[in-house]
């Protein structure tokens, strides 16, 4: 398939080649002492006193190239590992909202531990999406379970690849305990360990922060499976161009992969990006903007360049609901990403910025994930689908409707949606009118009133329980007073939405 794409290949040598003077000569502020050493140690100049490190091309030119050019995200059952560059994309539910919108009562409010099993539960059941990326917080989780009260939930209700990020490496580690005793034995858990990390790889402007330089560093040496995400956010720590931001941020994603490598050669990267650029009227975090595809297109071309995985945040919104605003920012971009070639999307549940979870949006961006997968499917092309004879037998002013073509081609021609409403108007009407908001509601309930069949045994649970005092429960349970409304014979899922922090601000 021959992919979209902005730059030529000399804009492309050219964008590599200023990220490579930017190293050399201005350089990465390194707050992580360990970190410099190592630097320094694989042939970077470096300066303790002001922490700032220098990487001659040569140094990058060598560990950048030891990046593989594939990476595998494994889940608890191997039927659902996915190792990519593939020909469709992985998708991934977005990640890490402090708040949810309440499927009882419509109301935004702190999602909990429980609200994390239940999406597990219902991204368990979501065909398009592969993987799990932890959607929320967990607020109540206990201080010294702060990541464990967000991966046990996940991992008990769902088959599918798992990850999030972890403030420590203390977290981590207890995190991969978690993933051994679900394995049954240390030896088996590191045979195939079916726990993935993501983390920030570097602060924009070129400063790598104390925290998650570690973690970078503890999951490289230990063979961890993780992957690095920079999120800068245009005219406010890049400059205000396209040009601009892809060379400051390259540079980045350059540093960052060296130090993975010199820590670890072989180390399975992702060239992975949230570039945002802010709304400069006020100064917005604007995730939902066409940019943010633009520079995953352009991010696309660096990847190849590389030969490396290419991944991004793409299906995001502003909207605070699952209106029209949401459907064309969740739709476009990752749009523009498929066919620019990325390789990971992560788009899945979010709303407002990042900072607010929808299951019926969920749900809507599981069949705009099946959308963006059919147009990476593409077609066959051939004299048989050209389908001349077909044309000659039928002629001018019949039917192709009866033809065995027809038939045997009738639901993977097309694009067949489960949730867009494709009903005669009238027919819409007399059923109710509901929206596909409510349809998506609806179906979550669906699937939460079903018992979940990824959800651990009691053998195993039991084990876990018993290492972690205090844990969690992290069952997936449909919540009291989640009704359906019967509206023309069409049930949809009751609830009103009413913004939690407008409505505290009223109060």
């Amino acid at each position: 398939m021959q992919y979209f794409s902005f730059l030529d290949d000399s804009e492309v040598r050219r964008v590599h080649e200023s990220s490579l003077e930017i190293l050399e000569e201005v350089g990465l502020l390194v707050r992580n002492e360990k970190a410099r050493y190592r630097f320094a140690e694989h042939g970077a100049i470096v300066d303790h006193e002001t922490e700032m490190v220098r990487l001659p091309r040569n140094v990058v030119e060598k560990y950048r190239a030891m990046v593989p050019a594939t990476i595998t995200l494994r889940g608890r059952d191997p039927k659902n590992d996915v190792t990519f560059p593939r020909k469709l994309p992985v998708v991934a539910t977005a990640s890490s909202a402090p708040d949810i919108v309440d499927p009882v009562t419509g109301i935004t409010r702190r999602a909990t531990s429980d609200d994390i099993a239940r999406i597990a539960h219902v991204v368990n059941e979501a065909d398009n999406i592969d993987v799990f990326s932890i959607s929320t917080l967990a607020d109540d989780a206990p201080s010294d379970q702060i990541s464990l009260s967000r991966f046990y939930p996940a991992l008990k209700n769902c088959l599918k690849p798992i990850r999030t990020s972890v403030w420590t490496v203390e977290e981590a580690k207890q995190i991969l305990k978690l993933g051994e005793l679900i394995a049954g034995s240390p030896e088996a858990f590191w045979e195939r360990p079916f726990i993935n990390f993501g983390y920030c790889s570097i602060v924009t402007p070129l400063t790598m922060d104390y925290d998650s330089t570690e973690n970078l560093m503890f999951f490289a040496e230990n063979g961890v499976t993780a992957y690095g995400t920079i999120a800068p956010m245009g005219g406010i720590n890049t400059p205000q161009s396209l040009p601009g931001m892809l060379t400051l941020i390259n540079a980045e994603w350059l540093a960052t992969a060296c130090l993975a490598q010199m820590s670890k050669a072989g180390t399975e990267q992702i060239y992975n990006f949230l570039p945002v650029f802010a709304d400069l009227r006020d100064g917005a975090y604007a995730p939902g903007a066409i940019e943010v595809g633009m520079m995953n297109s352009l991010v696309c071309q660096m990847a190849r360049f590389y030969d490396v995985p290419a991944g991004g945040y793409l299906g995001l919104t502003n909207s605070k609901t699952a209106d029209a605003q949401a459907g064309f920012e969740k739709g476009m971009s990752p749009l523009l990403g498929a066919v620019s070639g990325v390789n990971f999307i992560v788009m899945g549940g979010l709303q407002d910025a990042l900072m607010t979870f929808d299951f019926g949006q969920l749900l809507i961006d599981n069949e705009i994930a099946g959308m963006v997968k059919r147009v990476r499917t593409g077609f066959a092309f051939s004299d048989e689908e050209i389908a001349l004879e077909d044309v000659k037998q039928v002629g001018p002013g019949a039917l192709f409707a009866g033809l065995p073509m027809t038939l045997d081609n009738m639901t993977t021609t097309t694009f067949m949606p489960e949730l867009a409403d494709r009903k005669l108007r009238e027919t819409w009407e007399t059923e109710g009118s509901s929206t596909i908001h409510q349809r998506a509601m609806n179906k979550a309930r669906e699937i939460l009133s079903q018992p979940n069949a990824a959800a651990f045994d009691a053998e195993t649970d039991a084990r876990i329980r018993a290492e972690f005092a205090g844990m969690v429960a992290g069952d997936s349970t449909l919540p009291e007073g989640w009704k359906e409304l019967d509206i023309g014979g069409d049930k949809v899922s009751r609830g009103r939405r009413v913004n939690r922090r407008a409505k505290s601000t009223a109060a």
